[in-house]
């Protein structure tokens, strides 16, 4: 077999997989915290937004469009990153980090194909985001889009993006 095909079959493989996992959780009348709860994929961004103190401000009527990275994406920081931001005396940055993840309003994907952009976050910088080819937000590509919460939009991403 050809080892690029192997490499993009199984690449193909896990988005897949992850999809699987994330189907059950669109249109079930959750709000965005609630949708990040209830998959263990997620728990590493639970622990985030608890200690960053935001779980009741994405609780809140929003609406929002959370960029929402996964364990593996939070793995991918150097080693003893996460750790570190989830000291107390870190929390503001923590806080810059994970608004920096939040757009104000909903957004679907389908409102981004085709599309160059630059988008404001809740932290009040901007994202880059290109629908060009499938759709990437400061070069992290959402695995998963359009996961509908009852306070806005979660797209899945697969890498954490910084301010």
């Amino acid at each position: 077999m050809n080892r690029r095909f192997a490499i993009k079959t199984v690449a193909a493989t896990a988005a897949m997989t992850m999809i699987a996992a994330c189907a059950p959780m669109m249109d079930d009348g959750e709000d965005i915290v609630d949708i990040a709860v209830s998959k263990s994929q997620f728990s590493t961004l639970v622990t985030a937004l608890q200690a960053a103190g935001l779980v009741e401000t994405l609780r809140g009527d929003g609406p929002f469009t959370v960029f929402a990275p996964t364990n593996d994406a939070f793995d991918k920081l150097p080693a003893g990153t996460v750790e570190n931001l989830l000291l107390p005396e870190n929390k503001d940055q923590l806080v810059s980090i994970l608004t920096y993840h939040v757009l104000p309003g909903a957004v679907r994907s389908g409102d981004l194909v085709g599309r160059k952009l630059s988008a404001t976050t809740v932290q009040g910088s901007s994202v880059r985001i290109d629908g060009t080819d499938g759709v990437t937000v400061d070069g992290a590509s959402v695995v998963v889009p359009d996961v509908i919460a009852t306070n806005g939009v979660v797209h899945v991403i697969d890498s954490v993006i910084l301010p």
